[in-house]
């Protein structure tokens, strides 16, 4: 019976919390107030400066001249640059177009439940204050966008037991 009562406190807690959350939101609804540590903007990324004197070329190959740093591994099958990029914007499946500072809206086209739960503050790093100003960080701050899988680890030595320290 005490485990439930736990259960039942750490429930409520949980599901207040992401009701409050909800609601004391920024400007999107659900969406938390971001305070992001490097700002992405279209700024940023002035794309037309160099493509607006190239012709579109919508052919999947791989780049050889410009943008040869990068190497996308994230649905490559499906996917091109062309996909979700569009002159200084994301592109989103629908066609509509979006700043950069707002790259989660493109990522939760396909990655739904992720997106719940970083709203929520389950998925990603969340710092700050129980009952104050938090820190949500968006999806490109931990995941390169051309290749979001986490590189493995290599793992440490265990700690040394503090009887064997001499």
């Amino acid at each position: 019976m005490k485990i439930m009562g736990k259960l039942a406190v750490i429930f409520s807690v949980l599901f207040l919390g992401g009701m409050f959350f909800l609601h004391s939101s920024g400007a999107e609804e659900g969406v938390p107030k971001l305070i992001i540590t490097k700002p992405r903007t279209s700024e940023n990324y002035p794309c037309s400066k160099c493509h607006k004197y190239l012709s579109v070329n919508k052919t999947k190959r791989k780049l050889i001249t410009s943008h040869s740093n990068i190497t996308l591994k994230h649905a490559e099958e499906d996917r091109w640059c062309l996909d979700c990029h569009e002159g200084d914007k994301l592109k989103l499946p629908s066609g509509q177009l979006i700043d950069y500072d707002k790259p989660y809206i493109l990522c939760k086209q396909c990655h739904g439940t992720v997106y719940k739960d970083w709203k929520v503050g389950i998925h990603g790093r969340l710092t700050g204050m129980w009952d104050g100003e938090k820190v949500y960080r968006m999806c490109v701050t931990c995941h390169d966008p051309h290749q979001p899988r986490f590189k493995p680890l290599e793992p440490e030595q265990p700690p040394m037991k503090p009887s064997d320290i001499k």
